[in-house]
């Protein structure tokens, strides 16, 4: 039998979709590139949500990077707003705080994808 998802989740993947639509079309900031929300993870007493973010650039880009502590603050700066934004358009009755992190798995994966090249080249080259 398949698991079921909890409340959180549903308000998570709720709050995803809501803040992606949002950090693209109602924040007029310049200093925000493209960014992508990978994923939302709210508190059981829905008190916070954590939001995992990247940014579409062309350079490798990691939590030290200056446009990401740039993006970040920006957007922890806003989140007051966001959460505005959201009790507008979500049917619930509390809104979580927002918090703003970066999404160190993107980076992971490509250097992992990365290292089994690498690996699958040299066994071709030894074989």
């Amino acid at each position: 039998m398949p698991k079921e998802f909890t409340r959180s989740h549903r308000i998570a993947d709720q709050i995803q979709r809501e803040l992606a639509q949002l950090v693209q079309t109602g924040l007029k900031d310049p200093r925000i590139g493209m960014v992508t929300i990978n994923d939302v993870r709210v508190s059981r007493d829905m008190g916070y949500a954590d939001v995992y973010i990247t940014l579409l650039t062309a350079e490798e880009l990691n939590e030290h990077s200056e446009d990401i502590k740039l993006t970040l603050e920006v957007l922890n700066k806003a989140a007051g707003f966001l959460r505005n934004e959201l009790g507008r358009s979500l049917q619930i009755r509390m809104i979580p705080h927002l918090r703003f992190y970066f999404d160190k798995t993107v980076g992971e994966g490509r250097r992992m994808s990365d290292l089994i090249t690498k690996a699958r080249l040299k066994d071709k080259g030894e074989g």
